[in-house]
């Protein structure tokens, strides 16, 4: 078996090929840059057509290349995730498709889904409309490649990740984890939010299990560890795997809203209201369509910073 892989030198994508080349799989990637690693196809999928050879012996494409920085609806930015996002997908399914690959896994995020508006953790039937550009961008691409799969004989399916940690996380995680090992991040305030996550090694399991199925055809699938977590709780995690110290004392919860409206006004200033939502929000879904396909995962965030 051959897969072709975007994104793969990206955190989700390193491990997807190590666990892909583990499994007996010969691996290609498409990637803007050689990597003696692997058999690379050189391209830039926003600039340029994707070669031909890039699909030759190819089986399955597993594509996970995107634009994935976190900002709040701009028309000056949207054309960034549009390209990469929408555009490009597009194009490389519809180019897989002439050449007759099997296989078509995307992966794309739940904010393709919009957003929790209540206590309910959200399922794939549950779809509201994306409120940033990433999360639009994502499920415009949902949309057209499960047009092009309904329309031709490859098997497309869809994988939702939730917010993923690992060692080498990125975007908010990662600012979190920093700032508590450096010190200046400060103590968050014990609400009741409820946030979906998903450790990196699990991820790369439930990828493979929606490939490895003939029944995950045209079908999207959420993927979570099962647990819910407050800001709160993530906080004390990663605290407690850097052994620092847990202050009883925390900040209240209307410091962060007074701070958010300086940011909405003040536009250097690195916290708004937008972020104060991504950090006291709720962000819950349910992985029980995944599970039903056999998905067992092995960690959680607790067992992962703490072992």
């Amino acid at each position: 078996m051959r897969a072709l892989v975007t994104g793969a030198t990206g955190f989700l994508g390193a491990q997807l090929v190590n666990e892909l080349e583990s499994s007996g799989y010969l691996v290609r990637i498409l990637s803007r840059s050689e990597n003696s690693r692997y058999d690379t196809i050189l391209c830039d999928l926003t600039q340029q057509n994707i070669p031909d050879s890039a699909f030759y012996k190819v089986d399955v494409i597993f594509h996970l290349a995107g634009y994935t920085h976190d900002s709040e609806y701009s028309q000056d930015k949207w054309s960034s995730y549009y390209d990469l996002n929408v555009k490009a997908t597009i194009a490389l399914a519809e180019k897989a498709v002439k050449h007759n690959i099997k296989k078509f896994i995307f992966i794309s995020s739940v904010k393709a889904g919009g957003v929790v508006f209540n206590d309910d953790c959200m399922s794939e039937s549950n779809q509201e409309n994306p409120v940033d550009m990433y999360g639009l961008s994502k499920r415009q691409a949902e949309v057209k490649i499960l047009k092009i799969g309904e329309e031709s004989d490859m098997h497309v399916a869809i994988v939702r990740p939730s917010l993923t940690y690992g060692y080498n996380m990125k975007g908010n995680l990662a600012t979190m984890y920093s700032g508590i090992k450096k010190g200046w991040f400060p103590s968050l305030p014990r609400i009741n939010n409820k946030r979906s996550m998903i450790c990196i090694y699990d991820l790369v399991q439930a990828i493979l299990l929606v490939s490895s199925h003939k029944s995950t055809n045209g079908n999207i699938y959420i993927a979570t560890d099962g647990k819910k977590y407050s800001s709160r709780y993530i906080y004390e995690i990663m605290c407690k795997s850097l052994n620092k110290g847990i202050s009883k004392w925390s900040f209240p919860l209307y410091f962060f809203f007074i701070l958010a409206k300086i940011g909405d006004i003040v536009s250097i200033f690195p916290f708004n209201t937008y972020a104060y939502k991504k950090l006291f929000g709720n962000e819950c879904y349910s992985s029980e369509k995944l599970n039903k396909l056999g998905f067992k995962p092995k960690y959680n965030m607790s067992s992962f910073f703490n072992n």
